[in-house]
């Protein structure tokens, strides 16, 4: 298994999330690393935040549903509806 990310890397989801309204390519952060055990892959629990700052979803994912930021990437921001 390789490295875990470090708490607090930025991240870029890999696959849509739709039971979160999270959508690959949205921009996270990492608050936990999991390195998972027998029956339970390795994963993270991510924050995705609004543009202003408003968190939108903390959620359990897969470690291969995220990868790391490049220096390269481009934000990219797309409306979506609060949640009451």
């Amino acid at each position: 298994m390789s490295e875990l990310l470090p708490e607090h890397a930025v991240v870029v989801l890999t696959r849509d999330l739709p039971d979160e309204e999270l959508r690959a390519g949205d921009v996270a952060v990492v608050l936990l690393a999991h390195p998972g055990r027998e029956g339970v892959p390795p994963g993270y629990t991510v924050e995705v935040t609004t543009v202003t700052g408003e968190t939108m979803a903390v959620v359990d994912v897969a470690a291969d549903a995220v990868r790391p930021a490049a220096e390269h990437d481009v934000r990219h921001a797309r409306a979506v509806t609060p949640r009451s």
